[in-house]
């Protein structure tokens, strides 16, 4: 039976004058942090008094050894080193590595002692990119750092939204294996189902140190389904599984998992064991021409699905210091907010096992991209084994799991090639990787995974034929929009799949104000300039709110209108798509997450708080929701059914008054009303064509009304003719205690939009259940606010802590104006 020894905990870092403890797994800057011998880097500039770790050269040891009986083979295997290392047991080296996103495993049998020195040293990634560089010659990409030229993570150079941290070290864990005869080297399930029931394609690979006649026995969840003689490189089997359960997406079933075993035998002996939980499901992509262009709808177990998505990048600068707590809590996030795909971002990493086991187990879908962003790559060695080598480990490594329902070639790269005039660029006539999206990547795909779907790239418009980013073909990234136009230009168009687009906000106050220092902190302040890393990041969020907004009259409005840009420009750009199901097969917002405390486009900031946009995701995917849309130049409602029931029931059209005076009772009829019967069938779309049936929805200056107002059950969507107004809404504020914390009642006289109560203003770790909330006249609600202490009621009326818009918009107006 294999043996592992975990050679995880106290190791010993060395190198550029210091000596101190270290840990693995780790990473050289949580060593210097940990014993103070760097300061934050997340704190105000410190990431540039900590760029040199990444271009100095690191050693870490520890003892390790082997006292008892000596088996066939004693393996040292790591399953992560980043990134440029020699491993070195008593002096020998005992081999090179030069990718992050490989394990490697070296045979120790005859060198190992009772008591032997064990060095891992790492080079700079810089040192490395720049010996690369000079064998392949210069290639261009979108940001000065040379990460196209080393298997490492990308974003660890920096991003847009990202520092610059470049890290090594022992990052996942390492161990020693002993074993006699013959170990599991790998194995593929590739699980699919159909409609009378499940399929078993299951490749396992053996290594041997002796030539004997070894079995293999297969159980799913404990029951044998199959014993088989082992091949002297392994055993192939192909079973028909009529009883199983299918995996299914969230909202579209259960995600059930069933208990898959491989134990290799010689005669009554076990050798070892390989154990997952794997699901069955089958997953294509229906990319067939139609008469507008090129469809891009998901299929799972032969239904479609409309992806309610978002983009992940690694929810730690350090990666080494996630956990699978920490993978959970996060994907728990995401799917209570309705989502139900993420895409696994090609500048970050394969991540841990644990995190696509959570997205098995919620229902999840994951879009994995390999690892190729933003850059042209080149073909030539020493890279294009490592990439060759990296792709088929991974690809079998996540072959177990039934949420990865697509293989994605690269991020942007087929894109901005032309479109970033790379070509005319120094070394943009050379090799620039697609080969490897067009040819390698897809070969390796056909030939370990045929059970998913591959495409190019993101975006891809299906061949060279069309421009890459096509709207009418495949996936498309909606990027002109924030960049160069305001949001309402969502609405010029329908793409097929929207795999990319998104509008940034600044993160919660609390994670704002605990990393910069400045006094005063203002929008273009050093401290905030310096966690803004998108080229004019602070110049398009002020021209985005610019025909939205009044110019911020100070820092606290700036963060609140941002924050309602962020959400008001996603909601616009998410319904619209939605709307427009199947024809637009689904949206993946650019993004979920931070890996520090930064201005972003992610709807939970670096330090896990919740922006506003998170809350508004849950109502923008609900499986149930409204939106009021134009078509032909009138209006519509739109009543999106991706439930899988029908949806019947009363549409409610309500215009909503201006404004309330406070002297007037609040059950005041609305100026006009109409009820219109809807219906939906499940995974539905449809338009309800309310204007020729409702005086709600007639010249709002003639009818004296801000908005209009739809519902059907519990769902509501709200339409307003101007951005804001500045009437009083006449609020009332209580507060009240309850175990864990508060329960804020409000109350509204007249319109009050977009309340929004900033928790981490009471206490850092204060949280609340709701984002934005607009109150029509006569209107209340209750925020229910949690936190680990005692909070105090009256802190709720300290400044923004709650306010709404017309409130923040008056302050301004009397603050431009001054008082008389």
């Amino acid at each position: 039976m294999t043996v592992s020894t975990d050679l995880s905990g106290a190791w010993r870092l060395t190198g550029d004058g210091v000596d101190i403890p270290a840990t693995v797994p780790g990473c050289v800057h949580a060593d210097l942090l940990a014993a103070g011998r760097i300061p934050d880097p997340f704190r105000d500039d410190n990431e540039n008094a900590v760029a040199w770790v990444g271009r100095a050269d690191w050693t870490v040891t520890r003892r390790i050894g082997w006292t008892g009986p000596r088996p066939d083979r004693i393996d040292l295997v790591f399953d992560g080193l980043d990134t440029v290392a020699r491993v070195e047991l008593d002096g020998t080296t005992l081999g090179e590595t030069r990718n992050m996103h490989r394990s490697y495993r070296f045979d120790v049998t005859s060198l190992i002692g009772a008591d032997s020195e064990l060095a891992v040293r790492f080079t700079s990634a810089y040192t490395e990119a720049q010996r690369v560089a000079d064998l392949v010659g210069p290639r261009p990409n979108a940001y000065p750092e040379p990460f196209q030229f080393v298997r490492k993570m990308a974003c660890s150079f920096g991003w847009d939204w990202g520092p610059t941290l470049v890290t090594a070290g022992i990052w996942r864990p390492v161990r020693l294996e002993a074993w006699s005869t013959a170990r599991i080297a790998a194995v593929r399930p590739l699980c699919t189902y159909t409609g009378w029931g499940g399929k078993l394609d299951l490749t396992a690979e053996i290594e041997r140190t002796r030539d004997r006649a070894l079995s293999a026995r297969i159980l799913l969840d404990g029951a044998e389904i199959a014993s088989l003689a082992a091949g002297d490189d392994g055993v192939r089997a192909e079973l028909d599984l009529p009883d199983v359960m299918p995996w299914n997406p969230r909202g579209h079933g259960e995600p059930a998992l069933h208990t898959l075993t491989v134990v290799l035998t010689d005669g009554d002996q076990e050798l070892d064991r390989w154990e997952r939980r794997v699901g069955f499901r089958t997953a294509h992509i229906d990319r067939t021409p139609d008469e507008a262009g090129t469809r891009f709808v998901i299929h799972v177990n032969d239904a479609p699905v409309l992806a309610k998505g978002v983009n992940w990048i690694p929810d730690d600068i350090f990666p080494s210091r996630m956990t699978r707590e920490r993978y959970e809590l996060r994907l728990r996030q995401a799917a209570d907010a309705g989502i139900n795909l993420i895409r696994v971002w090609g500048g970050g990493i394969y991540e841990d096992r644990a995190f696509y086991e959570v997205c098995d187990e919620l229902g999840l879908m994951v879009w994995q991209d390999f690892l190729f962003a933003c850059a042209c790559y080149p073909e030539e060695e020493p890279l294009r084994s490592e990439v060759v080598a990296e792709a088929r480990e991974n690809v079998t490594r996540l072959s177990p799991h039934p949420s990865l329902i697509t293989w994605n070639g690269n991020n942007e790269n087929l894109w901005l090639r032309g479109a970033s005039g790379w070509t005319e660029q120094p070394g943009g006539d050379l090799s620039w990787g697609e080969k490897y999206y067009l040819d390698i990547l897809p070969a390796i795909v056909s030939e370990l995974d045929p059970s998913r779907p591959y495409q190019a790239g993101s975006p891809w418009s299906g061949s060279w034929e069309h421009e890459p980013n096509d709207p009418d073909r495949q996936t498309f990234h909606s990027w002109e929009v924030w960049n160069r136009q305001d949001y309402r230009h969502y609405l010029d168009s329908a793409p097929r799949f929207v795999a990319e687009f998104g509008w940034q906000a600044p993160p919660a106050w609390r994670t704002l104000r605990d990393a910069i220092s400045d006094d005063p902190m203002l929008p273009d302040s050093p401290g905030v300039l310096h966690h803004q890393k998108a080229e004019d990041g602070n110049g398009k969020l002020a021209r985005g709110l610019a025909p939205h907004f009044p110019e911020p009259a100070s820092t606290e409005a700036w963060h609140y209108l941002t924050q309602l840009n962020q959400v008001r420009a996603v909601r616009t750009g998410v319904e619209h798509w939605r709307s427009h199901w199947p024809h637009t097969a689904g949206t993946i917002v650019w993004q979920l997450n931070d890996l520090w405390p930064v201005t972003s486009w992610a709807a939970i900031d670096g330090a896990g708080r919740f922006k506003p946009l998170y809350h508004a995701l849950r109502e923008m995917y609900a499986d149930r929701a409204l939106t009021v849309q134009t078509r032909d130049g009138g209006p519509v409602v739109a009543v999106l059914n991706d439930s899988a029931q029908r949806w019947t029931g009363r549409l409610d059209i309500t215009a909503v008054p201006a404004a309330v005076p406070a002297s007037a009772a609040v059950s005041a009829a609305f100026p006009a009303s109409a009820a219109i019967p809807a219906a939906a069938p499940a995974v539905v779309s449809v338009e309800v064509d309310v204007a020729p049936r409702s005086v709600a929805l007639v010249p709002f200056e003639a009818a004296g009304a801000a908005g209009v107002a739809a519902t059907l059950g519990e769902a509501r969507a709200l339409w307003f003719a101007a951005d804001h107004g500045y009437e009083d809404p006449g609020l009332t504020v209580t507060a009240e205690r309850v175990p864990g914390g508060l329960d804020v009642h409000v109350s509204a006289v007249g319109l009050a939009r977009d309340l929004l109560l900033q928790a981490d203003r009471l206490h850092p770790d204060a949280v609340v259940d709701r984002g934005f909330v607009t109150l029509l006249p006569g209107e209340s609600a209750v925020w229910h606010v949690r936190a680990p202490v005692d909070l105090d009621p009256g802190a709720v009326k300290d400044p923004w802590v709650l306010t709404d818009l017309a409130t923040v918009l008056r302050d301004q107006h009397r603050n431009s104006h001054g008082s008389s």
